[in-house]
């Protein structure tokens, strides 16, 4: 492993990908370090189909594609966790090595958000599961539980409809956050029941997830949806604890980011899912890490 770099990317997700892609194309000497397999929330995602120029294509596929092509100029991949990034622009891995940079972009994205009610620890593995496309199969010709009612959920639903028997999707609400045509399809799919205006309540687990209980925000009634599996996309939190010491992040853990991705530290920036903005798509991400390979070029020619 080098010990040094011009350019460090932290996340293999669209935009450290992108920053790869633009930076080792200009020149710079690049690295990206990634704990888990490249693509980020990519690899749990069934397909694309709003990334422009690309009418459909599987989340992997994408992924595969971007990775490939970002290293294609040279960028090396280093697989591990970051625990710390220093002012100075060192990095601290959770191996205990270091690698010095002159510019960095952090992109480690999101994680997703837990129920925190009883029974959802038990359950991880054995019935309860934060992606559908992992997972999906093992519930072929059971029921489900889907738990959210923005994009990803609807998403994921549909794609579990090609194993399961039935899927219940059980919002806060009385509609969806999802997009139009996503509650199209949901709406108008015979294997899907939505029930709105309840919240999870508790995970029935006996070795195995039999069910979940659930209660009406209004009446405060609860009923029980027997179930093999529980999908719960109830949103994400940043996984910015890297750089939570650096006085980077907003209240909520996300990184703050002038127009050129930049941190209120010099030359260590931000995109992506991590970043704190209003659209989390993989169009956004390619976009600003784009932005971040050519800004760190001209900082550290300069």
């Amino acid at each position: 492993m080098k010990k040094e770099y011009e350019f460090v990317i932290v996340g293999a997700g669209p935009a450290g990908m992108s920053a790869a892609l633009y930076a080792s194309r200009a020149g710079l000497d690049t690295c990206i370090i990634e704990a888990g397999a490249p693509g980020g929330k990519l690899l749990k995602t069934y397909h694309i189909e709003n990334y422009p120029g690309i009418k459909e294509m599987g989340g992997a596929e994408l992924a595969m594609t971007m990775f490939d092509q970002a290293l294609a100029f040279g960028a090396d991949y280093v697989a591990g966790e970051v625990e710390k990034v220093d002012e100075d622009k060192t990095i601290h891995l959770k191996d205990g090595n270091t690698i010095k940079a002159k510019a960095v972009l952090f992109a480690t994205g999101t994680k997703e958000r837990m129920m925190n009610i009883p029974g959802e620890q038990e359950g991880i593995g054995k019935g309860v599961s934060y992606c559908a496309v992992c997972d999906g199969a093992f519930f072929r010709g059971r029921d489900v539980v889907v738990i959210g009612g923005g994009n990803s959920a609807l998403e994921e639903s549909i794609y579990l409809t090609q194993f399961v028997n039935k899927i219940y999707i059980v919002i806060r609400r009385d509609q969806f956050r999802a997009e139009s045509k996503l509650q199209y399809d949901v709406e108008h799919n015979d294997k899907i029941e939505i029930i709105r205006e309840h919240v999870p309540v508790k995970v029935l687990f006996d070795e195995i997830v039999k069910g979940i209980v659930i209660k009406n925000v209004k009446t405060g009634e609860e009923k029980t949806i027997e179930c093999a599996g529980i999908f719960p996309y109830i949103g994400s939190d940043p996984l910015s604890e890297a750089v939570k010491d650096l006085g980077v992040t907003n209240e909520h853990g996300y990184v703050m980011v002038d127009r050129d991705m930049e941190t209120s530290v010099k030359n260590l920036y931000a995109a992506g899912d991590i970043v704190d903005k209003q659209l989390r798509q993989v169009v956004t991400a390619t976009g600003e890490g784009a932005l971040v390979g050519q800004m760190a070029f001209r900082r550290v020619r300069e």
